[in-house]
C-alpha cells in the first residue's frame, strides 16, 4: 500500500526534475572551482533552481495528466508561482542580509566575539529561477 508511492509518475517526475537539477549544481560548480563539490548535491541556492525545476515538473505533469484547464493544474501553477517568487525574492534577500552580518561579525571578531556564520546562499537569481523552471518544463514534458 505504502509503496505505490513509487508507482505516482507525478512524483517521480517531480523529484527527477529536483535531481537533475541538483546533479547540474555539482557540475556548474565543479566545472567554476575545478573540482567536486558534493555540498551542492543537498545544497539551496545556485544554478539552475532546484526547486524551480521541481515545481513546475510537477505542475507540467499534472498539467499533462489532467489538463491544463483542470483545478489540479491550477493549484500546482500557483503553487509553483508562489515557491519561484519565494525563491528570487525573499529567499535570496535573507542571503543578502546573512552575508552582510557575517561581514558584521567578521568585523566585530577582532573583539573575541564568538558566532557562527550565516548560510548566505539560500536564495536564487531571477536567471536561476528561469533556468530551473525551464528545466522542470522539459523533465515534465518528457516523462
Amino acid at each position: 500500500m505504502y509503496l505505490d508511492i513509487f508507482k505516482n509518475s507525478v512524483l517521480i517526475t517531480a523529484f527527477l526534475g529536483w535531481l537533475i537539477a541538483q546533479l547540474l549544481k555539482v557540475l556548474i560548480v565543479s566545472l567554476k572551482k575545478g573540482k567536486i563539490d558534493f555540498t551542492r548535491l543537498v545544497g539551496s541556492g545556485g544554478m539552475p533552481s532546484s526547486h524551480s525545476a521541481f515545481v513546475v515538473a510537477l505542475a507540467t505533469k499534472v498539467g499533462k495528466l489532467s489538463g491544463f484547464d483542470s483545478i489540479n493544474f491550477a493549484i500546482s501553477f500557483c503553487f509553483a508561482m508562489v515557491v519561484m517568487y519565494d525563491a528570487a525574492g525573499v529567499r535570496r534577500a535573507a542571503g543578502k542580509q546573512a552575508r552582510i552580518l557575517n561581514l558584521m561579525i567578521e568585523d566585530l571578531m577582532h573583539k573575541n566575539f564568538k558566532h557562527e556564520k550565516l548560510k548566505e546562499l539560500i536564495g536564487h537569481t531571477p536567471v536561476e529561477v528561469f533556468a530551473g523552471a525551464i528545466l522542470g518544463l522539459f523533465v515534465g514534458t518528457v516523462l
